[in-house]
C-alpha cells in the first residue's frame, strides 16, 4: 500500500512577519489547572453499563440515592439507563467563583452510548484534593451507534462527549499575582537567537535594561513601574523575528514531511531502486482411479519470482544544497512517495543532513 505524501516547505525567516512576544512565550505563573471527577450519567435509552461487569456504578448510584432521602439498602435494581464516566477540565488562570468551564466526559464502564445522558452533580478535584468545580448538564455524545440482533455499527465515539459551559467554579486558586517584583517569560521553543531579541525588544520599549536572558528558554524581566498585568499587557504586543533550528519532521504514520528553509545537505549521492520478491502456492489435488484403493494427495505447486525495479540513477547532490535543490533531486530519483521518508533516514545517517531529524 502507498502511503501519500504531503511535503510541506517553511518560508523564509528573512520574508516571515514578525511575531507578538505573547504568541511566543509562557509567562510564568499564568497557566491553568487540571480537574477530575468522577460520576454519574443518567436518562440514557438503555445504553448504560451493565451492572453486573460495573459494580461501581451500583454503588455510586446507591450513594446518591441515599443522599438524596432514598434508603436503597439492601434493595436490587438494575438500571440500563446509567453510566459511570470521568468528568475532565482545565481551569484557566485567574479564574473566579461563578466562572464557567466547559467539561469532557469519558465513561469507564461498558456503556454501549452517552447520547442523550445528562451528568448528575459531579464534584472536580484538583491535584491537592481540593474540589474547585462542581459540573452538571445535558451531555453533547461525539458519535453515533445503532445496532440490530445481528449487527451493530458505530461512528465517531458515542461513549465521550463535552458539555459546554458544564462547570461552575466553586474554589479560586490563591495566587498573588500584584505583588510579584519580577515575571519569567519561559519561550515555547527555546533558543538564544530568539531569548536575546526578545531581551532587546523589552528593554527598548521601556528604556532600560529590565530584561534579562537566563538562558535560552528564559527571559527574566523585572517589575518596576506600575503592576505586573499593565506591564505584561505591553510586553505582549511587542513584535520579534524569531529563530529556529533547521528540522526536518517525518511523520511515518500520515506520511507527512515537513523541510524547514534553513536544510542544507553536504554533497552526496543518492540511488533508489530494490527487489520484489513473490511466492505463490496453488496446490493441486490428485484423485485415484476410480473403485481403487488409492488416496486423494495433494501435490504443491509452487510459482517463484524475483522482479527488480528499472534502476532509477544516482543523483548527486552538491554541497549547500537548498531546499528547492533537495526538493528536486528527489523528484528527479522517480521514487514512489512511500520510499521519499527512507531516503531521507538514509541522508540522515549519512551525516549529510545538517537538520535535527525529527522522526514520529
Amino acid at each position: 500500500m502507498r502511503i501519500a505524501i504531503l511535503l510541506i516547505c517553511l518560508a523564509s525567516p528573512v520574508f516571515a512577519e514578525p511575531i507578538r512576544i505573547k504568541d511566543l512565550v509562557e509567562f510564568d505563573g499564568v497557566r491553568g489547572n487540571d480537574l477530575v471527577g468522577y460520576g454519574l450519567v443518567v436518562g440514557l435509552n438503555g445504553t448504560g453499563d451493565g451492572l453486573r461487569n460495573s459494580p461501581f456504578t451500583e454503588e455510586i448510584m446507591a450513594n446518591l440515592l441515599e443522599r438524596l432521602g432514598a434508603n436503597v439498602t439492601g434493595e436490587e435494581f438494575r438500571p440500563k439507563n446509567v453510566a459511570a464516566v470521568f468528568v475532565t477540565a482545565t481551569l484557566p488562570p485567574f479564574a473566579r467563583a461563578g466562572s464557567m468551564l466547559d467539561v469532557t466526559v469519558s465513561a469507564i464502564g461498558d456503556a454501549k452510548s452517552l447520547q442523550g445522558g445528562t451528568l448528575v452533580m459531579t464534584p472536580l478535584n484538583g491535584a491537592d484534593g481540593q474540589i474547585y468545580a462542581v459540573a452538571q448538564g445535558g451531555l453533547i455524545a461525539g458519535g453515533v451507534a445503532a445496532e440490530g440482533q445481528a449487527a451493530r455499527v458505530v461512528q465517531g465515539v458515542p461513549t465521550s462527549g463535552s458539555i459546554p459551559s458544564g462547570a461552575r467554579v466553586e474554589r479560586e486558586v490563591a495566587f498573588d499575582f500584584a505583588g510579584l517584583t519580577e515575571v519569567r517569560l519561559a519561550l515555547r521553543s527555546p533558543d538564544f537567537t530568539t531569548a536575546e531579541r526578545i531581551e532587546t525588544a523589552i528593554n527598548r520599549e521601556f528604556r532600560r535594561d529590565v530584561a534579562e536572558m537566563l538562558d535560552s528558554g528564559t527571559v527574566q524581566v523585572a517589575v518596576v513601574k506600575g503592576s505586573p498585568a499593565h506591564m505584561i499587557a505591553r510586553i505582549e504586543g511587542l513584535t520579534v523575528d524569531p529563530e529556529s533550528r533547521a528540522r526536518v519532521v517525518v511523520d511515518q504514520r500520515s506520511g507527512t514531511i515537513v523541510i524547514g528553509e534553513d536544510v542544507r545537505i553536504s554533497p552526496v549521492a543518492v540511488a533508489q531502486g530494490g527487489l520484489t520478491v513473490r511466492v505463490s502456492e496453488a496446490p493441486v489435488a490428485s484423485q485415484p482411479n476410480p473403485f481403487s484403493q488409492g488416496e486423494t494427495i495433494l501435490v504443491p505447486r509452487t510459482d517463484a519470482s524475483i522482479e527488480q525495479k528499472p534502476g532509477t540513477g544516482l543523483a548527486q547532490l552538491g554541497g549547500g544544497t537548498s531546499l528547492s535543490e533537495v526538493v528536486a533531486g528527489l523528484n528527479a530519483l522517480g521514487v514512489a512517495p512511500n520510499d521519499m521518508i527512507d531516503i531521507m533516514k538514509s541522508i540522515s545517517a549519512a551525516g549529510a543532513l545538517h537538520a535535527e531529524f525529527v522522526v514520529n
